[in-house]
């Protein structure tokens, strides 16, 4: 049977461990997956790498879009630099030109920069041509590709992720991202033909009709509640997974 690899996104440590104890083959580690997912902070880095799975950290200066300056770039070739010190797996990252293609230049740097492989993330699903860009990511050396086939979610977007795992064809692997869960698990991989998943597997924390508190009231926390990586999710999803695999073999 083959195995498919789960990737969780996390943005505490906490539930970096609740993922990798519960099925996930990789972490992508960030700060603030409210805002998309943002750099981590270097003590961050340097505790997540006691994981029992490899961790990719997401290089990622900021909200927004992903058209960067150059002193943004700077701050990302000096996290590129962070995450290889701090003994991590692997780097997350993607950027774009004012032509809304990848910033083929700069992510020649950052890639040449380190020895840590990199995964591309959704910046590709802000590109005009998608296609061309999966043929970049590929000459830049990147070893795998996030993408929700440029849709809302991934479910929504599987004929472009079936048309990115055609063009990078062993090449690199296409991993589908965006609203993935147990439910949809092996629908995305049945119909898109990707080889990985991605997914944040979190739900929120507490009681969120309980009354405000100070951290809410205050703005620190939103009135929604804040989320975090759950155990049963990890293991739904995977078990999802694995399924599929049975039934594909």
């Amino acid at each position: 049977m083959t195995h498919i690899p789960l990737e969780v996104c996390v943005d505490t440590l906490e539930g970096a461990w609740v993922a990798a104890e519960n099925g996930a083959d990789r972490i992508e580690l960030c700060s603030a997956l409210s805002e998309g997912g943002l750099t981590p902070s270097l003590g961050v880095m340097t505790a997540a790498a006691k994981l029992p799975v490899p961790v990719y950290v997401m290089i990622r200066p900021r909200r927004g879009g992903f058209a960067y300056s150059d002193l943004e770039k700077a701050a990302m070739l000096r996290d590129i630099e962070a995450t290889e010190h701090a003994g991590l797996a692997g780097i997350v990252l993607g950027a774009v030109d004012e032509h809304h293609a990848l910033d083929r230049n700069f992510l020649s740097v950052a890639l040449k920069s380190t020895r840590l492989p990199a995964t591309l993330h959704r910046a590709i699903d802000t590109v005009q041509d998608y296609g061309q860009a999966i043929e970049d990511a590929i000459a830049l050396g990147f070893e795998r590709i996030l993408t929700s086939g440029q849709a809302d979610k991934a479910e929504l977007g599987m004929d472009r992720l079936h048309q990115a795992a055609r063009i990078a064809a062993g090449r690199l692997s296409i991993m589908a991202g965006s609203g993935v869960n147990a439910a949809n698990a092996a629908r995305i991989l049945r119909h898109a033909g990707v080889s990985e998943l991605h997914a944040s597997c979190s739900k929120p924390k507490g009681d969120v009709s309980q009354p405000s508190t100070a951290e809410t009231r205050l703005g620190f926390v939103a009135a929604t509640g804040s989320r975090d990586t759950d155990a049963g999710l990890v293991q739904a999803l995977r078990h999802a997974m694995d399924l599929h695999a049975e039934d594909a073999a």
